[in-house]
């Protein structure tokens, strides 16, 4: 049996990092992917400038140690990237004693296929230009 996740798309907000008790280092991004938009004949359509319309989605990435010390250093919101790593679904039981539930993709890799946004980051690894 397998698990595993493989995205592309581009990064929604900053990355947001913390350090656990523990020193584990967790960096979350929220990655947007893009799919054909479907009418109610299952039908792709244009929109009003002519190009295929699309339906997003956004998908909640977590990353740990030093590949989210990497992530936080040298991602930004609008990068577009690549990942590949697991789902993972939780539960738990919020203030109120309601069973909460989420999904969340742990990414074992992430490739940096655009440059950074910002200016600070002038010595962010090489684009792999393949």
């Amino acid at each position: 049996m397998t698990n595993i996740a493989i995205l592309v798309g581009r990064i929604a907000r900053d990355p947001e990092t913390r350090t656990t008790q523990g020193g584990t280092t967790v960096t979350t991004i929220s990655l947007v992917t893009d799919r054909p938009a479907r009418d109610k004949d299952g039908k792709t359509y244009k929109d009003e400038n002519g190009f295929t319309a699309k339906d997003s989605e956004f998908h909640r990435v977590t990353c740990f140690n030093g590949l989210g010390q990497n992530v936080a250093k040298y991602c930004s919101k609008g990068q577009l990237v690549s990942l590949e790593g697991r789902i993972h679904y939780t539960q738990w039981d919020d203030q109120d004693g309601n069973k909460r539930y989420g999904c969340e993709i742990l990414a074992d890799k992430v490739d940096f296929l655009s440059r950074p946004n910002r200016s600070d980051n002038q010595d962010a690894p090489p684009i792999d230009e393949d």
